[in-house]
């Protein structure tokens, strides 16, 4: 089974085109399967104070055991340009992460090793 996103957007109508960009950047997320159960995409158009429109995309992840970590926004006046930043940043976080938790794998076996 894949990644599951639901998506809002809250200050605007969504399209099919959005929701199509949002479908393709998932893909993006599918390599970390084992790692996560699903995504909250939430779009946001608001003001800027020049009146200029903009676009705030916050992505929280769901990994395995429904534990939630909320990525920082992505903001900017083109909302496909915000949205391929914030699953880039997904893309990187989960990077991270998973070498963090390999680190620390072969850290425990090592010990485990040295304990014998």
């Amino acid at each position: 089974m894949g990644v599951g996103m639901q998506i809002a957007c809250l200050g605007f109508t969504g399209s099919a085109a959005l929701e199509a960009e949002a479908g393709a950047q998932l893909v993006r997320l599918e390599r970390f399967r084992a790692w996560i159960d699903g995504c909250q995409l939430a779009i946001e158009s608001r003001m800027a104070a020049d009146g200029a429109c903009l676009y705030d995309v916050r992505l929280d992840l769901t990994m395995h055991g429904a534990v939630r970590r909320s990525l920082p926004p992505c903001v900017g006046a083109d909302v496909d340009d915000a949205l391929r930043r914030a699953f880039a940043q997904a893309e990187q976080a989960l990077i991270a992460w998973q070498a963090g938790a390999a680190t620390a794998a072969l850290r425990d076996a090592a010990a485990g090793d040295a304990i014998r």
